[in-house]
């Protein structure tokens, strides 16, 4: 970690926030939200009326309320993601930067101090693709999860009319 610089730190500090994000959610998914739709099930169920428009209305804002609770902090995890790929470019950078500091003030002769800049160029930039690549995987994963359980609830709404 060291080697790759302030930057790497910052793009740690990313990839840390998003799995946190991540967990949250597949938490969110597999534990909490069966409950919700358990509720709105049994509540839709009680109601003898399905088919004026007061009912239709209360079932919308339930489905409504599903979606925004489903897809909460997707778009975070999102921006997260499209963070990484820009920070490893920012690594590139810096250590570059260092590169051309050690060659302008000792000139070629310094490999060791040459190969931490390079190491400093190089590292964020392979660490910020490999995290952008696996959340990218992720976020699409749990997007295509959310869309799916909305669906299934509007579905078992629609049906028990």
């Amino acid at each position: 970690m060291q080697q790759g610089g302030t930057v790497l730190w910052c793009l740690f500090a990313v990839v840390v926030l998003f799995w946190l994000l991540v967990v949250e959610r597949i938490i969110y998914l597999f534990v909490h939200y069966p409950k919700h739709k358990s509720e709105w099930l049994a509540q839709w169920a009680r109601r003898s009326d399905h088919h004026s428009w007061h009912s239709r209305a209360i079932r919308d804002g339930w489905l409504a309320q599903a979606r925004i609770n489903l897809f909460q902090h997707t778009n975070t995890i999102k921006l997260l993601v499209s963070l990484c790929p820009m920070l490893g470019l920012l690594g590139t950078v810096t250590g570059m930067i260092a590169v051309f500091d050690v060659m302008a003030l000792q000139g070629n002769s310094e490999p060791k101090q040459m190969a931490a800049g390079i190491a400093m160029a190089t590292l964020p930039t392979m660490a910020g693709m490999v995290a952008a690549l696996v959340g990218m995987f992720v976020h699409a994963r749990l997007v295509k999860l959310c869309r799916n359980y909305s669906y299934s609830l509007e579905q078992q709404l629609r049906s028990q009319q």
